[in-house]
């Protein structure tokens, strides 16, 4: 049904039928409009709005006398302005005074003056206030006059701003028309910023026009940047290429306060107000009784910060009864009754120091900023992450530069951007050159081994895996798992301890360890010890499959460790193999095969199996496997639910030795499901893809077949 079936039936071209349509349609997208973007709850589908919005346009373009400013279609509308005209603010925007004391007390010595000011007495009842959130963005006034928007200007001095009108229509949030029931002149004040999502949203398109060879074109550094350069472009185009959003925290002038509005008695009844008249307000509002609530809102916003979709700098007090304001009065032109509350900054400027390059445990290379300390975040910075080569490159990241260094929560510290002098102010002084463009190394600054960057890969890896000591802990670790040779009792906290005291550089080191040593570590009891020991000689008898696991080659897992076994029988052959005869195993391709080369072609990868094997770590070896016979070679399986005989774990090793890869998510690639009891969302998007779903009773019948013709 649509919304000409609900309000009636086309207009039948008449004049007065067409001016009563236009009417309709104003009402109709504007109540849409207020559904989509303010409260988040659509009425109809995109399509139904995008009908009658051109309806109206085709409506207007045949009256244009019927245009007014309050319409939809105005929302982008007007030509490129040479220049902003000034506006002088009818009730001054002035600004609020900022406590930069980041603590608790910080609330609680804003309490401590206002109920001085007020002349209360400990044993008098508590303050109420209103605790919102402090936005970072730009400020705003909307003025509205008979329930119409009529112009939108910035802070600026807090007496005169600049009209940004024409952008500020370009948000949806922002109501052209209002309720009747208002006053006739209105202005309301708020702040214009960017959410999160919108913003990393519009820097991969500007890097997308970047990429095309767009000129002019650049990224932005952070969301308030891109709102402030977003509502002062003049071209009102442009403006609406950039997602703005809006958020409703007070009121300038209003003529007359009674008139089809609450008498106010408090900031949160007006507030509710502007709700009421269709303005977003953040939910995050609360009304705080005396320092304790106020300290309380304080750290609970700060634990949620990072997790908001908008960035926000602190949060902001204000005295909720509006007597009590004008009591309170203001001093050098900042209200006594209110006060915003910072936390520490996330983004400050710094120097970078030299760029030095990181080994993680896995093996990535992660090019890291050594900065001058600067506080950011609530900490001293020395250290900043560049991600890789290409992100250092794209920021232009260089030894020398001033940088902005932002750190969010527990979140890594990152450079953000380089801040290059402006070629407009006089140089007084020859400019220091900048560094070198930072180029990756070729091997790992740790053990030097190569170090490579697959195709299609963002990151550079070392391949001295069973080598390098910074990968050294994972190694181990992967190497002790229960998939791999299986050493129990070898965990993470045992492992810090034995690589910290100096007493194992490498796997084989494992099986040299001796009671007394390991005796000696911190909580690591004699029978303890020995337990570990035993651990270790039972781990010594193992399969080539779970030995080749554990060696933590690059994309080699576990499937692809049993074809490997499988089709070459013994490890010799394995580590002797051309990239062309690893290609012929059934689980290997390209990237697999000259991952398996490299690790192999590192002499002292080499030379850890050596070792291992003389430490007497064995497996059975055999015959190669001829893969062409195996019944189910070429197929993926997937599992799920539960089996009447089988374990998953033995389902899978019965797929995986008859040729079959099991996967565990069902794609386009997947050639059978098995469904057991209590299947759930893979079963159903089995079925919805159409691949054949089996029991455990129809698998095992599959076991026994005859291999399919082109396997």
């Amino acid at each position: 049904m649509t919304t000409q079936d609900l309000f009636g039936a086309e207009p039948n071209g008449t004049p007065d039928s067409d001016q009563q349509r236009v009417a309709t349609l104003r009402a109709l997208l504007h109540r849409y409009a207020h559904q989509y973007y303010v409260l988040d709850t659509p009425s109809v589908p995109d399509a139904e709005y995008d009908r009658l919005f051109q309806e109206l346009q085709a409506l207007e373009a045949a009256y244009p006398e019927w245009v007014t400013q309050d319409s939809p279609t105005q929302r982008v509308g007007g030509q490129p302005l040479e220049q902003f005209a000034s506006v002088r603010h009818a009730v001054a925007m002035l600004s609020i005074r900022t406590e930069t004391d980041t603590q608790a007390s910080g609330a609680v010595n804003f309490d401590a003056r206002v109920r001085k000011e007020l002349g209360l007495m400990e044993s008098d009842p508590p303050v109420e206030y209103v605790a919102e959130l402090k936005f970072d963005g730009l400020a705003m006034s909307l003025r509205y006059e008979n329930g119409v928007l009529v112009q939108a200007a910035t802070r600026g001095d807090g007496e005169t701003g600049e009209d940004v009108t024409q952008n500020i229509r370009t948000i949806g949030q922002i109501p052209l028309k209002l309720p009747e029931a208002v006053p006739t002149v209105l202005e309301v004040r708020g702040e214009v910023y960017m959410r999160r999502d919108d913003f990393d949203a519009l820097n991969a398109r500007q890097r997308e026009r970047i990429a095309r060879g767009d000129k002019g074109e650049k990224t932005f550094v952070n969301p308030r940047n891109a709102a402030a350069g977003a509502v002062r472009q003049l071209d009102p185009a442009i403006a609406a290429d950039r997602p703005l959003s809006f958020f409703a925290y007070g009121v300038g002038e209003v003529t007359p306060v009674l008139h089809g509005g609450p008498e106010f008695g408090s900031h949160y009844a007006l507030l509710q107000a502007l709700k009421m008249w269709g303005f977003p307000v953040a939910e995050q509002v609360e009304i705080a009784q005396g320092a304790p609530d106020l300290v309380a809102y304080h750290e609970r916003t700060g634990r949620l910060r990072d997790d908001l979709p908008f960035d926000i700098d602190g949060v902001v007090y204000k005295v909720n009864s509006l007597a009590l304001q004008r009591q309170l009065g203001f001093v050098t032109r900042e209200p006594r009754w209110a006060v915003a509350h910072k936390y520490p900054a996330q983004e400050q400027m710094t120097t970078v120091v030299s760029i030095e390059v990181q080994v993680g445990r896995t093996g990535k290379l992660t090019p890291v900023a050594k900065l001058a300390p600067v506080f950011v975040g609530g900490v001293t910075v020395t250290n900043a992450t560049l991600h890789n080569e290409d992100e250092a490159r794209r920021k232009d990241v260089r030894v020398g530069d001033t940088v902005i260094v932002r750190r969010a929560g527990d979140v890594i510290p990152e450079v953000v951007s380089v801040v290059m002098p402006d070629p407009s102010e006089a140089v007084l002084e020859t400019p220091k050159l900048r560094g070198e463009v930072f180029t990756m190394p070729k091997l790992c600054p740790v053990c030097g081994s190569v170090a490579l960057r697959e195709e299609g890969e963002a990151d550079y890896r070392c391949t001295g895996g069973l080598f390098c000591s910074a990968q050294r802990k994972q190694s181990i670790l992967h190497f002790a798992q229960r998939r791999a040779v299986e050493v129990e009792g070898l965990g993470d906290k045992l492992v810090d301890q034995l690589v910290d005291a100096g007493l194992v550089h490498t796997l084989a080191d494992l099986y040299r360890l001796g009671l007394t040593a390991l005796a000696g570590l911190d909580r690591m009891a004699g029978k303890s010890a020995q337990n570990v020991l035993e651990a270790l000689q039972k781990s010594k008898q193992t399969t080539l499959t779970r030995f080749l696991f554990g060696l933590g080659i690059r994309h080699v897992g576990e499937a692809t460790a049993k074809a490997l076994a499988r089709h070459f029988g013994t490890l010799d052959a394995i580590m002797d193999a051309s990239a062309d005869e690893l290609l012929a195993v059934a689980d290997v391709g390209p990237v697999v095969a000259q991952s398996i080369r490299t690790f192999f072609e590192q002499v002292h990868n080499r030379e850890v199996v050596a070792q291992l094997r003389a430490c007497g770590v064995v497996w059975e070896e055999g015959a190669p496997t001829v893969v062409a016979r195996l019944p189910l070679a070429g197929k993926t399986f997937v599992l799920t639910g539960t089996f009447p005989a089988l374990s998953r774990e033995q389902a899978k090793e019965l797929l995986e030795a008859a040729g079959a890869k099991v996967a565990g998510s069902v794609s386009k690639k997947t050639d059978y499901v098995v469904a057991g009891s209590d299947a759930g969302s893979k079963l159903t998007k089995a079925q919805e893809l159409g691949i054949a779903v089996l029991d455990e009773a129809a698998m095992l019948v599959l076991l026994q077949g005859e291999p399919d013709g082109d396997s």
